[in-house]
């Protein structure tokens, strides 16, 4: 009696069979988000020698919603991801109460870079890091922009911002070469030093979820304790 042939790993033609067929889907989100990835800079000599990495942004490579931050901090730096210390958990709480998740949302920053002494990047560096936070936006085009703190506000919207009495509005902005809807915020560490102004926070993302129509989507957010 013969022994049956073991099977094949691939049909008569080459191709693999339907089981081992690759996911297209997960195939084109891979390659969109390495496109989103900033590999190596050099053009901010104060960041790369302070900086331990490139922060790049997180999350899903098609989110309707995309927050921006300043820049990465010491423990952001650290872990390479945005909003990871005290602030992170902060923005947690609030996508959790607004019925999001972190998983699906994005969230990213002006300069991908440690500033050192964790101060604010100067003019210099937002420009020679806009570029990069332009290519993310376009290929994500969200249907809502969040910008969290006084920097990315006026950054992105190129004037000058009361962020505290501006928060919770909205405004047109026409960023990497189109019209954007951009919700103003505080940052969330100002809830920190502040306590007055988290429910102020909350509201603002809680409108963030209606606005680009992501509430109710949470699906299990992560809540980090460290340095904001």
């Amino acid at each position: 009696m013969s022994t049956p042939a073991a099977p094949r790993s691939m049909t008569e033609n080459g191709d693999a069979p339907d089981g081992d067929a690759p996911d297209r889907d997960a195939l084109d989100e891979a390659a969109l988000d390495e496109d989103l990835r900033v590999p190596s800079c050099e053009r901010c000599p104060a960041l790369v020698e302070s900086r331990s990495r490139i922060v790049d942004g997180v999350g899903p490579a098609d989110a309707d919603l995309l927050f921006v931050g300043e820049g990465p901090g010491a423990q952001e730096d650290e872990e390479g991801e945005p909003f990871v210390g005290r602030s992170g958990d902060v923005l947690d709480d609030a996508l959790r109460d607004a019925g999001l998740a972190r998983a699906d949302v994005r969230i990213t920053n002006c300069v991908r870079c440690r500033p050192p002494d964790n101060r604010d990047p100067t003019t210099e560096e937002l420009a020679n890091c806009r570029g990069h936070l332009d290519s993310e936006i376009d290929r994500l085009d969200p249907e809502l922009i969040v910008t969290l703190g006084k920097v990315p506000s006026e950054h992105l919207l190129d004037r000058s911002v009361a962020i505290t009495s501006e928060s919770g509005t909205v405004v047109d902005a026409r960023i990497a070469g189109a019209s954007r809807r951009v919700l103003l915020s505080v940052h969330p560490a100002a809830t920190l030093y502040d306590r007055s102004q988290r429910d102020g926070f909350f509201e603002t993302i809680a409108r963030a979820g209606e606005l680009s129509g992501t509430a109710g989507a949470e699906s299990g957010g992560q809540s980090r304790l460290g340095e904001f």
